[in-house]
């Protein structure tokens, strides 16, 4: 056989199909999927939760448009990116956190993360995700004081300037026993009666747009499954069933799931990929929150898997392209 048969092939990133779905059109259905998440985050904190968003929202789409004015891009704000890195961080953060430290997250996630590595397709971490990172260590107390929830069991009132523990926090000092002491139930992180950030408090709402991000096939199964049952069976190592259910319910886990751990650019494009991606999300979430300081590690997770994206992509072509052993025996 000739040997033009055996050159070495290279694979790009998808997509490689022309069709009529474009970059606004996933954006816009991602930003659908978030709306019963929004709408229970308003519920919970009030709203400010409005505000704050769309002090995120505006800032992001700016700081796109300027970077891109500045640097003599073509202008990419129609594509909804923005807007919707704006959005996932406002969800990553409490509801009482101050407009000028969204602004000055904004920044960082748009400028520094996203357009100062050729923009859209280019970033190798996710914007949201890392701005979060970077928010939580450079404004550590604004980013951990959480408004008491109006389904909440401290008060029947939303109020700024009360504050209330988050159960991966009272977990973090305790046991799951203090967790239920503490007058948190299954039911109440399941439907978002617990302080946290705006849009990871309810595991029913995300779980609702993350199904119908399946359904649409905006995003495959394989991270979010692997992510969360990854959690489960560690949790059920540590802490029975009942500790297993926590930490699926708990904090950002179904959010980074289903909305951050499936972006396009930086998560593995092969399917066995996505498998090792979603588990080393899960062990590094479940390490961080047993044996780290941090109470939460979904998104340091993230951060740390889309990194090693690369390389995961690397390993998972050569075993899925190479040559079949009859073809290297006829190199011979």
């Amino acid at each position: 056989m000739d040997n033009k048969y055996h050159e070495k092939l290279i694979v790009s990133s998808s997509p490689h199909m022309v069709t009529k779905t474009d970059t606004s059109k996933i954006m816009g259905t991602v930003l659908i999927a978030l709306l019963p998440a929004f709408a229970v985050g308003i519920y919970q904190f009030g709203f400010r939760v409005v505000t704050l968003t769309a002090v995120f929202v505006a800032s992001c789409v700016l700081f796109e448009y300027l970077y891109n004015k500045i640097a003599k891009k073509p202008q990419t704000v129609g594509d909804l990116s923005a807007v919707l890195t704006g959005v996932l961080l406002a969800f990553n953060c409490p509801s009482s956190l101050p407009y000028e430290i969204a602004i000055v997250g904004s920044f960082a996630a748009i400028v520094v993360i996203k357009q100062l590595f050729g923009g859209i397709g280019q970033n190798l971490v996710n914007p949201a995700v890392t701005a979060r990172v970077f928010m939580f260590i450079a404004f550590a107390t604004p980013m951990t004081s959480w408004p008491t929830p109006r389904g909440g069991h401290a008060t029947g009132a939303v109020v700024d300037a009360t504050t209330s523990a988050t159960p991966l926090g009272v977990l973090s000092h305790g046991s799951f026993a203090d967790v239920y002491n503490d007058g948190f139930t299954k039911m109440d992180l399941f439907l978002g009666n617990v302080g946290g950030c705006i849009g990871e408090v309810s595991a029913l709402a995300i779980l609702i747009g993350g199904l119908f991000l399946i359904w649409k096939k905006v995003i495959s199964p394989i991270i979010p499954v692997t992510f969360i049952a990854t959690v489960f069976v560690l949790g059920l190592i540590w802490g029975g069933f009942d500790g297993a259910l926590f930490h699926i319910l708990a904090g950002g886990l179904m959010l980074g799931a289903f909305f951050c751990a499936t972006d396009y650019v930086t998560s593995p494009t092969l399917p066995l990929g996505k498998v090792i991606f979603g588990i080393g999300c899960g062990l590094f979430t479940m390490l961080i929150r047993i044996f780290a300081s941090y109470p939460e590690g979904v998104s340091f997770a993230i951060l740390l898997m889309n990194i090693l994206t690369p390389y995961i992509d690397k390993i998972c072509e050569k075993r899925m392209y190479k040559l079949p052993k009859k073809a290297k025996e006829g190199e011979k």
